[in-house]
């Protein structure tokens, strides 16, 4: 796997950038999104507009992961590696219909004239409920599946070590159940069971990522056990000369 070390940089680099990104998109958009009212007043524009700036960061980071990693996955299994990079493709897709919503506010917000109160802020309304759908179904229904795939895949070529990918096997499920299950209603997306759920696709992406950083692809057994062989089977070559 050694050809593909540029690869597993980049992949890192893609995950690592993605987290940080949405981390602190979501922290300095938050005043739009925690009161509605936020059009109405003196607004935060230079935050939002900065935290929008990163999710369409985090977004195009998610496509990059997927882009990058292809040509590698696709050695496993085409179709597969295929459904990755379009699930990404969604993902990423939904991240940017969320984050116009946000940015619609400001909008709203500079062009406030002051007599349609109501209305403005009803439009307010729908637009952060617009944003908080969004970020159900992107960063949960979606990621879940697209955590699994990625996962399986590293977990049957042994790309990674198996304690790194159960956490993506198990992470996958994991959030995407608790995704249908703020869906159905049974609890708040930002809760305990909703930050719970999250924290094993978290942990996959970020230990994945810091261990293509840090030592590339694991190789498979194939390539291992060939290379191990190489040098007693340049010596033997050596002695028949």
């Amino acid at each position: 796997m050694k050809p593909y070390r540029g690869t597993a940089i980049a992949t890192g680099v893609f995950f690592l950038v993605a987290a940080i990104a949405a981390v602190a998109a979501l922290a300095l958009y938050q005043p739009a999104l925690a009161d509605p009212e936020y059009v109405l007043g003196a607004g935060a524009d230079t935050r939002v507009l900065l935290g929008g700036f990163l999710e369409v960061v985090l977004a195009a980071s998610v496509v990059g992961t997927a882009v990058a990693l292809h040509p590698v996955l696709q050695r496993q299994n085409p179709g597969i590696a295929l459904g990755y990079v379009c699930g990404r493709l969604l993902e990423a897709a939904v991240i940017v219909i969320g984050i116009v919503s946000v940015l619609a506010l400001v909008t709203l917000r500079r062009e406030r004239t002051g007599d349609e109160d109501g209305a403005l802020l009803a439009v307010a309304r729908a637009l952060v409920a617009v944003h908080d759908w969004t970020f159900l179904i992107g960063p949960g229904l979606v990621i879940g599946v697209n955590s699994l795939l990625l996962a399986h895949l590293v977990h049957r070529a042994r790309l990674a070590p198996r304690w790194i990918t159960v956490l993506g096997l198990v992470g996958g499920p994991l959030v995407l159940a608790s995704s249908t299950a703020v869906l159905l209603g049974l609890y708040e997306q930002v809760s305990t069971w909703g930050f719970l759920a999250a924290l094993p696709v978290a942990a996959w992406e970020v230990s994945f990522a810091v261990r293509l950083l840090a030592k590339g692809f694991t190789p498979p057994a194939g390539e291992r056990t060939a290379a191990a062989d190489a040098p007693h089977a340049a010596a033997a070559a050596a002695r028949v000369r």
